[in-house]
């Protein structure tokens, strides 16, 4: 089952990734570990081949299950799940509370969302999110980024900002303690990007985007490519179809006619869309793409600044 969400814990209403188990009450980092499975360690062996050791190679071993998850360099520092809450935790400060986390990919992939305190983005109730993403099989660099998410709808506001970064990463090498001291920055990242996101909706919102102006707008972000069969340029009419739908919903109705409200399709449409093939680990991956950011977003908003 190595590709499909493999452990998970939300709080609350079920979250816009639509997966997991629910819990009672958002638990510390101590109970979060528990509740979403992630109380195991990484521990190292050495890698060999007929009682050879092959040198320079280590294997990410689970502590619990011996499940193997990927063979790194002998440079690889590990960076264990009770010291990503940790870290967390010491970012943010007092009671930190964990609405969502758990483990990807056979807990390959881990990942834990805190809740910051709730802003307004165009007048919307806005939630910040911190996540906190880390891989233990060598594909992935620590993760820190910004989710906003807009109540109403529960969706995700992954604006890809040319004045905010809204991320931070490092690989695992090299002193991992000091570079996780210095990703503090994080912090200071979270309030830049949420108040440029603030400014960047309220432009939005006053760049008008007439009904007639969506056909053009959609044959863009959904191009049909020379010599499509029948079956694909079914496939884009449907995706323009169901981007349509997101854009009449009755959450949008006091933006309707604006770009915010074409952006916040777009993410409604980033969170929901059924996929062509709904392969094992889609929604695992979805729920990827919706948290670090999505494509269908992004395009949005370049094609709305007018770039190509």
């Amino acid at each position: 089952m190595a590709h499909e969400v493999e452990t998970l814990m939300y709080t609350r209403e079920k979250p816009w990734h639509g997966l997991g188990t629910r819990v009672d009450e958002a638990p510390n980092s101590a109970e979060a570990l528990k509740l979403a499975g992630l109380d195991w360690q990484i521990v190292q062996h050495d890698v060999s081949t007929d009682g050879n050791i092959i040198p320079g190679y280590k294997a990410n071993v689970r502590s619990t299950d011996q499940r193997c998850m990927g063979i790194v360099s002998s440079r690889y520092k590990v960076v264990q799940n009770e010291d990503a809450f940790a870290f967390t935790d010491g970012l943010i400060g007092g009671d930190v509370r964990y609405e969502t986390a758990g483990s990807l990919c056979g807990g390959r992939k881990v990942f834990l969302l805190a809740r910051l305190p709730e802003t307004k983005i165009c007048g919307d109730a806005t939630e910040p999110y911190l996540c906190f993403t880390n891989t233990h099989d060598g594909t992935g660099a620590v993760r820190c980024l910004m989710t906003p998410v807009r109540v109403v709808c529960n969706n995700t506001l992954n604006l890809a900002l040319s004045t905010a970064r809204r991320a931070w990463a490092t690989r695992h090498i090299g002193d991992i303690a000091q570079k996780m001291h210095e990703a503090q920055m994080c912090l200071d990242l979270a309030g830049t990007y949420m108040e440029k996101l603030g400014i960047e909706a309220d432009r939005m919102a006053n760049q008008k985007v007439a009904e007639n102006q969506l056909y053009p707008f959609l044959n863009e972000l959904f191009p049909t490519k020379e010599g499509s069969t029948e079956r694909e340029i079914r496939n884009v009419e449907k995706l323009k179809d169901e981007f349509m739908v997101c854009y009449f919903a009755p959450d949008l109705a006091r933006f309707r006619g604006t770009a915010w409200a074409v952006v916040n399709a777009a993410a409604d449409m980033a969170a929901h869309i059924a996929p062509h093939r709904n392969t094992a680990n889609y929604r695992e991956n979805n729920m990827d793409r919706i948290i670090t950011g999505h494509w269908i977003v992004d395009r949005t908003a370049e094609l709305l600044a007018g770039k190509k």
